[in-house]
């Protein structure tokens, strides 16, 4: 069974993805990492984000793997473990800037497929249910209020990345993901058909899953 989980940044859906697949002891996939991978091999390689024939060139040889875990996708780069640079608010900036391009998606989205196609998962992303597994069992679109989404990201913000970074900051990011992800050609951020549209704001990570692990036993 495929428990598809889309919406957009900071609506909690790596966090609400980690604890229903451990409460359904299913797998968890956090497509997202995938694109911030990329993003981090071209910046450290000193491409642009925005220049997409460099990227999608950067990524047919780069040594990017991907070893799906219970905290959701260990990434590395070459002999490297990336799992954690990749969390950094400089890529996640450049990640939603590939994930324009069709390139990058079309290969990712092959590799998506591939470790979905056998055994139960939850898979978290932007186009889940709307492109890599439009046939998921149960489809949830996971939004939250935008100031609540610039301030949980506020918070996930490391010690050091406070000094420079402030709420309002966050929350321009948010906005400016939003408009990115909605308004790219190649699979834009949609409600999927037949989704469940779950609004967290104000709503603890435990009650939001246990509304969708119902409707994962509504499907069994």
């Amino acid at each position: 069974m495929i428990v598809a989980i889309d919406g957009p940044a900071g609506a909690g859906k790596s966090t609400v993805s980690r604890a229903l697949a451990a409460r359904l002891a299913f797998g968890h996939l956090d497509t997202g990492a995938m694109y911030r991978a990329v993003a981090l091999a071209a910046t450290a390689t000193g491409i642009d984000p925005s220049d997409a024939t460099s990227v999608e060139h950067l990524l047919q040889g780069a040594r990017l793997s991907f070893a799906p875990s219970p905290d959701g996708l260990t990434v590395s780069l070459g002999d490297d473990d990336v799992t954690g640079a990749i969390r950094a608010p400089e890529i996640s900036a450049a990640a939603s800037v590939v994930a324009r391009h069709a390139g990058v998606r079309s290969a990712l989205v092959a590799h998506q497929r591939l470790i979905l196609s056998a055994g139960d998962w939850v898979a978290d992303g932007r186009d889940i249910g709307s492109v890599v597994c439009p046939d998921a069992a149960v489809k949830v679109y996971l939004t939250a209020d935008p100031t609540e989404r610039a301030r949980r990201r506020f918070d996930e913000l490391g010690p050091g990345s406070l000094a420079s970074t402030t709420l309002d900051h966050v929350k321009v990011d948010i906005e400016r993901r939003d408009h990115q992800d909605t308004t790219r050609l190649d699979s834009p951020l949609v409600v999927a058909e037949g989704a469940a549209v779950i609004d967290s704001t104000g709503r603890t990570v435990d009650d939001v899953v246990s509304e969708i692990a119902q409707l994962v036993e509504d499907q069994r």
